[in-house]
């Protein structure tokens, strides 16, 4: 695994090429959307009117207040994605799947027309969408999609000297 120290070859300067790409506004609004579904089913589940003909019941507010806590962990799952680069590879763990791309696999890297995060263009003619680089960062998301570009480049050709 790679160090932070100056002897290991993927790292320059002080920021880490290596480091686990994440995306930013990605991370927070689900934090925020998902306590508020929290709050907000809870409100209405301790305040539902009980009782009477068209009243709910305790079963009826305890749903309410599940479901506020079932949007709350779908959302939650938004915060982890991320891209974890290797020396074999790259971990790309979106919204549901997560999968281990080797470099020699990556063709290459788009970040532009109309597609919210950055794509791997696989050697298997698939794609990859990197969910951790979304369009909505802004500078930041340019600027990791340029250091994807960076790693896949400097990685994804066996070094021919070896052998």
């Amino acid at each position: 695994m790679n160090t932070p120290s100056g002897s290991d070859p993927h790292h320059s300067g002080d920021h880490d090429p290596y480091a686990p790409f994440r995306p930013r506004s990605g991370r927070w609004v689900p934090l925020v959307a998902g306590l508020a579904s929290i709050a907000v089913f809870g409100f209405v589940a301790i305040n539902l009117p009980r009782g009477g003909v068209t009243g709910w019941t305790v079963l009826d507010a305890l749903m309410m207040f599940l479901l506020g806590v079932g949007m709350a962990a779908f959302l939650w799952r938004y915060t982890a994605i991320k891209a974890v680069p290797t020396d074999k590879g790259l971990i790309v763990r979106n919204l549901f799947l997560t999968r281990e791309v080797a470099w020699e696999e990556i063709l290459g890297v788009q970040f532009g027309g109309g597609s919210p995060w950055l794509i791997l263009d696989l050697a298997d003619t698939e794609q990859l969408a990197v969910m951790a680089v979304q369009r909505a960062d802004g500078e930041f998301a340019q600027a990791e999609a340029q250091r994807m570009a960076a790693l896949v480049e400097a990685n994804a050709y066996p070094d021919e000297s070896v052998g």
